[in-house]
């Protein structure tokens, strides 16, 4: 079983285009409406918009060199290529998140004060139902293609939506009142907390991936059953599971009848994985080795 098919990777180099574009158009307003709005933290949310457009451009590269097939120099694939943009994209979040929070806490030490207009609350609304929206497609898209590098994607779309969340609290609160400037600051502080969380949980999945963590043991335990399930296993040992781009490849060993052909012993172990194609979400590729009864007895 291949990693994605193609219409899975049209469909996520399809959705991540869509966002590349929505991000460069908000850049633009966010600028023109933060400068003519008055609005520092709008100003602020329009640089966030940038970085979420390099990232489009990092999940575009990990999904055109993750896809491709298995080759002489990468025999199992190029899916952990899709990790480490993954990983990029958590420590994007987390950049960010950074800076959102040491520009807020710098502004509540300062007692920094802006005069926003109602242009800057028209810009703010404009980026949360863009963005919003652009998470609900891109984390179904996600989903759909069992793809952590387009989820993570999605989330720093949602990433860009809180933060604007954030601004349009703040110039609200200026317009109502002028001497609830802090809001926007405090906001934005407990913004950039949500955002750093994300991003660490996107990193926390990357590296288990990288250091070739096991699944937990649920999904261990589903393989095992569903296994020992096919009629002719006797015994099973040595279950190795690993995780790349968010799929599972995994290797076996069987017990069988040692009184059985090879040709028997391989429509088992071909039972076996048929059995785990249908059992197990997420499964990339499963290797099955056969070996005899009468040899597990002699070891023991």
């Amino acid at each position: 079983m291949s990693r994605l098919d193609k219409e899975g990777d049209r469909a996520g180099q399809r959705i991540t285009w869509v966002g590349a574009v929505v991000n460069t158009l908000l850049i633009v307003l966010k600028f023109v409406a933060g400068i003519l709005g008055h609005s520092q933290a709008l100003i602020a949310d329009a640089v966030h918009s940038v970085s979420d457009l390099l990232t489009d451009a990092i999940v575009l590269l990990g999904l055109r060199i993750g896809g491709k097939a298995p080759d002489e120099g990468h025999q199992f694939g190029h899916a952990r290529i899709e990790t480490l943009a993954s990983a990029i994209v958590g420590l994007a979040l987390i950049a960010t998140a950074l800076y959102l929070g040491i520009d807020a806490t710098l502004n509540i030490y300062h007692h920094t004060v802006y005069h926003p207009t109602s242009l800057a609350l028209i810009g703010a609304g404009v980026s949360i139902a863009l963005k919003e929206t652009l998470y609900h497609y891109t984390v179904r898209t996600g989903r759909r293609m069992k793809s952590q590098l387009i989820i993570a994607n999605a989330w720093h779309h949602r990433s860009d939506a809180l933060s604007s969340v954030a601004v349009l609290l703040g110039v609200t609160g200026t317009l109502i009142n002028p001497s609830w400037h802090v809001l926007d600051s405090f906001a934005a502080l407990l913004v950039s907390f949500f955002i750093i969380k994300v991003g660490l949980e996107i990193l926390r999945n990357s590296l288990r991936e990288f250091t070739d963590t096991a699944p937990p043991p649920e999904v261990l335990n589903k393989i095992s059953d569903c296994t020992r399930s096919v009629k002719g296993v006797c015994d099973m040992h040595d279950l190795r599971v690993r995780i790349s781009g968010g799929l599972y490849q995994m290797e076996t060993h069987i017990v069988v009848d040692g009184q059985l052909t090879v040709v028997e012993g391989h429509k088992i172990a071909k039972a076996v994985e048929s059995c785990l194609a249908e059992g197990i979400e997420n499964l990339d590729r499963v290797i099955v080795h056969v070996d005899p009864v009468s040899e597990e007895k002699k070891v023991e």
